[in-house]
């Protein structure tokens, strides 16, 4: 099997240090790489070709935010997880709309983190039902009525099938509760995920939750029922 490469990203040295301990001794993580500011990111994804990042939000000079942002736009980018220490951090909310695919707490259990880092590496988002719920609820909190606009225009796009699937993954059902959920199969449901993704330029599924809770759509389907 091959390594996960995977990217250091954090201003205390000390971070970085517990970090590499923790995940340099497992087996199917090979740590390519540290930094120590946003700013340093993207020369050493060039040199390393990291799979992953594990990304700081707050450094002193580029910060993880801007960071995310540059890589993310970049053909062939890395997946990135946001470190934090805040769960429903309005940082954490655009580190996720620029195309991260989760985020884990500072003080996550290493096993977790771990197993984060792999989930990743391997396509799927880390963020679990509840930890959606509540980032999508700051999210609707803080959504301005332009930003809802904008997003109805954009999920305009998609034919009504592919409407339930968005909206099925803004609630953080998995593939196959979607499947089971919408009578279909797994197989067709990721066709689904990947043709919503194309249709809407987005990045990950953390990004097609984001912007159906920017759209209302979660609002509308807890209101029919």
């Amino acid at each position: 099997m091959t390594a996960i490469r995977l990217l250091l990203v954090d201003d205390d040295p000390l971070v970085r240090a517990g970090l590499s301990f923790m995940m340099g001794g497992a087996d199917d993580i090979d740590i390519v790489g540290e930094a120590a500011d946003g700013g340093e990111v993207e020369a050493l994804v060039d040199r390393t070709r990291p799979d992953v990042v594990l990304m700081d939000i707050r450094m002193p000079t580029v910060d993880g935010l801007t960071a995310t942002e540059r890589l993310r736009a970049r053909e062939d980018a890395p997946q990135v997880v946001v470190l934090t220490t805040f769960h429903a951090d309005e940082q954490v909310l655009r580190a996720l709309r620029a195309g991260a695919a989760g985020f884990v707490l500072k003080d996550t259990p290493p096993a977790e983190i771990l197993a984060a880092v792999r989930r990743v590496a391997a396509g799927d988002p880390v963020l679990s039902p509840t930890v959606t719920r509540q980032l999508m609820q700051h999210a609707v909190g803080t959504a301005a009525d332009t930003r809802r606009t904008r997003a109805r225009e954009r999920m305009a796009a998609l034919n009504d099938r592919e409407r339930e699937v968005a909206v099925a993954v803004g609630r953080g059902l998995s593939n196959a509760e979607i499947a089971t959920g919408l009578f279909m199969s797994v197989a067709t449901v990721k066709t689904h995920v990947s043709r919503i993704l194309a249709k809407l330029d987005l990045n990950n599924r953390v990004q097609i939750a984001l912007l159906a809770y920017d759209a209302g759509l979660l609002e509308e389907e807890q209101e029919g029922h």
